[in-house]
C-alpha cells in the first residue's frame, strides 16, 4: 500500500509559493491584456465597417476554435521562426493567452452591448447626444451590468488556463510541481497539493461569480 508522506510539501514550500505567485501575477496579467484586446475587438466588430470587423472576427473565430496549447506552441516556436525575431517564452505565453483571453472578452462585451435595447440608443442621439457619449453614458453603464458575471467567470477560466504555460518551462505552480516530483518522486502528495491551492485561490472568485449571477438575476426580476 502506498505510504503518504506530506512532509515533502512542507520540504519544498518556498517553490511552491513562487509557483503560486508567479501563476497569480502571470494571470492577472495576462486577463489584463486580453480586457483590452477584448474591448477593442468587441468596438472593431460594432463598427460597422467591414475593413475593421473581419479581420477581429477572423482572429476571434480562430483563438476560439484552437486550442490554448496549439497558441502558446505557435507563439513560442512558429512566430519567431516566421518574423525573424526572437521571442522569450514569457512573452509569447503572455500574447497567446491574452488573444485567447481577449477571443473570449471580446464576445462577452459585444454580447453586452447588443443586448442593450437599441431604442434608448436613438432616442439620447435624437436630443442630440454625440454617439461616443451615447456608447459611454447610455449604453456601457447598462450592458456592464450584464456583463460582469460571465466576464469574472472567463477571468477564472484565464487563471485555470494558465497552468498550460509550464509547457513552455515557465516556473509556474504546475512546473514547479513538476520539478518537485522529479527530485522527490512523490506524485501523489505533489499534485494532490497542487488542486488544493488551486482550489483554495479559484473557490472564493467562483462564489463572487456565482453572487454577481444572482445580484444580476434579482435585478432583472425587479425590473
Amino acid at each position: 500500500m502506498y505510504q503518504w508522506d506530506w512532509g515533502v510539501i512542507w520540504d519544498y514550500r518556498q517553490l511552491l509559493i513562487s509557483g503560486v505567485a508567479y501563476t497569480v501575477v502571470f494571470s492577472m496579467i495576462t486577463i489584463a491584456g486580453g480586457m483590452l484586446y477584448g474591448l477593442g475587438s468587441a468596438f472593431a466588430r460594432l463598427s460597422g465597417s467591414s475593413l475593421i470587423s473581419l479581420p477581429f472576427g477572423a482572429l476571434t473565430e480562430l483563438f476560439r476554435c484552437t486550442p490554448l496549447i496549439v497558441s502558446l506552441i505557435w507563439f513560442y516556436y512558429a512566430l519567431p521562426a516566421l518574423m525573424g525575431i526572437e521571442i522569450n517564452a514569457a512573452t509569447a505565453a503572455f500574447i497567446a493567452l491574452s488573444l485567447y483571453g481577449g477571443a473570449f472578452y471580446g464576445e462577452i462585451i459585444r454580447g453586452g452591448i447588443l443586448s442593450v435595447e437599441e431604442g434608448q440608443a436613438e432616442a439620447a442621439r435624437a436630443l442630440g447626444m454625440r454617439r461616443n457619449a451615447v456608447m459611454f453614458r447610455i449604453v456601457l453603464p447598462q450592458a456592464l451590468r450584464k456583463m460582469v458575471p460571465p466576464l469574472v467567470n472567463q477571468s477564472i477560466l484565464q487563471l485555470k488556463n494558465t497552468s498550460l504555460i509550464s509547457v513552455l518551462s515557465l516556473p509556474d505552480l504546475i512546473y514547479q510541481s513538476t520539478l518537485i516530483t522529479h527530485e522527490t518522486y512523490r506524485p501523489l502528495e505533489m499534485y494532490t497539493a497542487v488542486a488544493a491551492i488551486y482550489f483554495a485561490v479559484l473557490f472564493p472568485a467562483t462564489f463572487f461569480a456565482k453572487r454577481l449571477e444572482l445580484g444580476s438575476g434579482n435585478r432583472k426580476a425587479a425590473a
